[in-house]
C-alpha cells in the first residue's frame, strides 16, 4: 500500500472537502464552490463521486480558462493527494488476472479496479483512496502488496462492469460444455476422456462475449479483429492503426463456440471447417451507428482462424482531401474522374486504402442520373446509391464475365475490384472504348509499374494508348498523435534519406512521437493517404509500346508532373502529420537506389 495514505484516515472523501481543497488551489471560485454545496444535496448525488457532480457544472479553470472536465479534475485530485494518476488503457490489461482478485460485488462495492498483477504486487485504481478497509482483508488472501493510483471513477465503473461481464462469460461458457473432439479441427488434439459434452453457439455466454467483442473492437477504432485458435488458451488481437495489438485470450473451447456464433450471424456454413469460407456480418452499435464486417476463416492447426474486417460507411462522407490528397492531387483526380469515358487504375499493396478512395470517389460520382455499376471479389461494403455484384467463381462468375454482364446493363460507371488476367483487362478496355468510365485496382509497387504489368498479362499496347486516362499509386502512414506529438531538430542525412535523389527543401522543424494514453505509447493516432499519379500525357502514350521501358516510362511521368511517393510523404512530414521512419516504411525507393 502506498505510503501516503494513512490506515487511521478511514472514510470516503465528500463534496465539501474536495471543494475546500479546490478552493484553496485557486480551481474554483468561492461563490460557485458555496452554490454547489447549497444544490448538490439529497438522493440525486449520492450515488455519484464528488468529482463528477463538479464536472458536472463545466466550470473553468479562474487564470487559464481550461475546461474543468472530470479527466482534468482526476488528474488535479491524484497531484492533491500525492498519489499515482492512471487513465485506464484496457488494451493493456489483462482481463483475465485482474478479475480473480475480488469479486465483481466487492470491487463494485468499492469501486476499485485491479488494473495489473505481479509476483509481489496489485495495482488497483480507485477515487476514493481514504475507503480502504479491503486492504487488509485482500492482502491476507493474495499475500502480496497493493499499490494504489487514482482513476477517473466514470472509467472505474464502466471498465469493472465490461471487464467482469466478459470474465463471467468466459467461465460460464466453458464450464456450460466442452467440445467434442470432432469439433475442432487440431493438428495436436489431445484426447482428454470423460469431456464429451459440446458448447452451444447461442449459448447466452457465447453471446455476450461476441457482443463485447464486437463493440470493443468499434470503441478501440480496430480495423481487423483476429481470431486465433492455439492448442490450450487462443489470442483475440485487433489491428488498430495497421499494427496489430493483444487484447484478451480465451480458452481454445470457448474460441470454437465464439467462431460458430459468428459464422451463423454471418450466413456461413458451421459444419464445415475444414475448407476457407468467407461471409458479411452488419452491426448496429448502441449510437445507432451501422457497420459491416467482412468475414473470412482458414483453418489452421488448431482450428479454424477467423479474421473479421470492419468497414465504417462514414469513410464514403470524406473528400479527397480528408483522405490526404494535396490540392495538385486533388485537381488531378477529378480531372480524371470527370472525364466520360475511358480507365483508371489505382495500385498499391492490400491494406493501402484504395478501396476507401475507390468508394469514395464512386460515392461522390453516383448521381441520380448516372448508373454506377461494380462488380466485386467480395463486396466490400454494400451501398445502396451502386449496383453491386459479387464474382462467384463456383456458378464460373468471375470478373471477366461480371464486365460482360455489366456491359448489357446501361452503365455509365463501371468499378472492378481488381484486374488479375488479360480477359478481365480486354473487357474492361472494351467497356471504356464504347463510352464506360472504368475503374480498377492493380497490385504494383508504383504507377508507372501499373502500364507495364498491363503490357505484361498481354493487352497490346494500342488498346492502352486509347484507353487509360491515367494512374494512381497510394499507401497509408500513421499520423502522429496531436495530443503528444513534439517538435524537433531534422538531420540533413535524415532529410536526404527521404527525399533522395530528388531536390526538397528540408523543413527547419519536423514533429517527432512521444506516446500518450490517447495513442496507447505509440506516438500516432490514425492514417493518412500519400499519393503519386499521372495523367497519360501524348508523351507518355508514345512510350507504351511491346518494347517499353519502366525506367524511361518513370523519367517521363516525373518530367509530367508525377510527385513520387516519398516525396508525397515528405510534404506530411514537413507539416508535422508524420514522421520519416513512417514515411520510408510504407513507400517504395526509387529506382535509382
Amino acid at each position: 500500500m502506498n505510503a501516503v495514505i494513512d490506515k487511521k484516515t478511514q472514510r470516503k472523501l465528500d463534496l465539501h472537502e474536495i471543494l475546500s481543497w479546490m478552493e484553496q488551489d485557486g480551481l474554483v471560485e468561492a461563490d460557485n464552490a458555496h452554490m454547489l454545496r447549497t444544490i448538490a444535496t439529497g438522493s440525486l448525488y449520492e450515488n455519484k463521486h464528488p468529482l463528477q457532480v463538479i464536472a458536472e457544472r463545466n466550470w473553468k479553470h479562474p487564470r487559464h480558462a481550461r475546461l474543468l472536465s472530470l479527466e482534468v479534475l482526476t488528474e488535479w485530485f491524484a497531484g492533491r493527494l500525492d498519489l499515482p494518476y492512471h487513465r485506464i488503457d484496457p488494451l493493456n490489461i489483462e482481463v483475465s488476472a485482474v478479475t480473480e482478485v475480488m469479486s465483481y460485488a466487492y470491487a463494485a462495492r468499492f469501486n476499485v479496479l485491479p488494473i495489473e498483477v505481479t509476483e509481489t504486487c496489485i495495482t488497483v485504481a480507485t477515487a476514493q483512496p481514504y475507503d480502504h478497509e479491503w486492504i487488509d482483508e485482500l492482502s491476507r488472501i493474495h499475500r502480496k502488496d497493493f499499490e494504489i493510483v487514482i482513476s477517473n471513477p466514470e472509467d472505474i465503473s464502466r471498465y469493472l462492469l465490461e471487464f467482469y461481464t466478459v470474465s463471467r462469460s468466459v467461465v460460464g461458457a466453458q464450464t456450460s460444455g466442452q467440445p467434442s473432439v470432432g469439433n475442432i479441427q487440431n493438428l495436436e488434439q489431445l484426447m482428454e476422456l470423460g469431456r464429451t459434452g459440446k458448447l452451444d453457439a447461442n449459448d447466452q455466454h457465447v453471446v455476450n462475449i461476441v457482443d463485447w467483442l464486437l463493440q470493443y473492437a468499434f470503441d478501440q477504432r480496430a480495423s481487423d479483429i483476429h481470431l486465433e485458435p492455439r492448442r490450450e488458451t487462443s489470442n483475440v488481437r485487433f489491428r488498430i492503426d495497421g499494427v496489430m495489438h493483444d487484447v484478451y485470450q480465451i480458452p481454445t473451447n470457448v474460441m470454437a463456440a465464439v467462431s460458430s456464433r459468428i459464422k451463423i450471424l454471418g450466413r456461413m456454413d458451421v459444419a464445415e471447417k475444414r475448407k476457407p469460407q468467407d461471409g458479411r456480418l452488419k452491426t448496429r452499435t448502441p449510437e445507432g451507428r451501422e457497420v459491416e464486417l467482412r468475414l473470412s476463416t482458414m483453418p489452421t492447426a488448431f482450428g479454424e482462424k477467423l479474421v473479421m474486417r470492419i468497414f465504417d460507411p462514414d469513410v464514403l462522407v470524406r473528400n479527397f482531401r480528408e483522405l490526404g490528397f494535396s490540392e495538385r492531387d486533388d485537381h488531378l483526380w477529378n480531372t480524371m474522374i470527370s472525364q466520360p469515358n475511358g480507365i483508371i487504375l489505382v495500385t498499391g499493396p492490400t491494406g493501402s486504402g484504395k478501396t476507401t478512395t475507390l468508394y469514395s470517389t464512386l460515392k461522390q460520382l453516383a448521381r441520380p442520373e448516372v448508373n454506377v455499376c461494380t462488380v466485386e471479389d467480395p463486396i466490400e461494403l454494400v451501398e445502396p446509391s451502386f449496383n453491386q455484384m459479387q464474382v462467384q467463381r463456383n456458378i464460373d462468375l468471375d470478373f471477366s464475365t461480371g464486365v460482360r454482364t455489366l456491359m448489357r446493363q446501361d452503365p455509365d460507371i463501371i468499378m472492378i475490384g481488381e484486374i488479375r488476367d488479360r480477359e478481365t483487362a480486354e473487357m474492361a478496355i472494351q467497356a471504356a472504348l464504347t463510352g464506360h468510365l472504368v475503374l480498377s485496382t492493380l497490385h504494383t509497387n508504383d504507377a508507372a509499374s501499373a502500364i507495364t504489368r498491363m503490357l505484361d498479362i498481354g493487352v497490346p499496347p494500342y488498346l492502352l494508348q486509347s484507353s487509360i486516362l491515367g494512374v494512381m499509386a497510394q499507401r497509408l502512414v500513421r499520423t502522429l498523435c496531436p495530443h503528444c506529438r513534439q517538435a524537433a531538430e531534422i538531420s540533413d542525412d535524415d532529410w536526404h534519406a527521404l527525399v533522395k535523389p530528388w531536390r526538397s527543401r528540408k523543413p527547419e522543424k519536423i514533429m517527432q512521437p512521444l506516446g500518450c494514453l490517447e495513442c496507447r505509447d505509440t506516438g500516432y493516432l490514425g492514417r493518412v493517404g500519400i499519393y503519386e499519379m499521372f495523367t497519360f500525357t501524348g508523351k507518355v502514350r508514345k512510350m507504351v509500346n511491346a518494347s517499353c521501358d519502366i525506367s524511361e516510362l518513370r523519367q517521363q511521368t516525373l518530367k509530367d508532373g508525377l510527385i513520387p511517393l516519398r516525396l508525397s510523404g515528405a510534404s506530411k512530414v514537413a507539416s508535422g502529420l508524420t514522421t520519416i521512419e513512417e514515411v520510408l516504411r510504407v513507400a517504395p525507393p526509387p529506382l535509382s537506389q
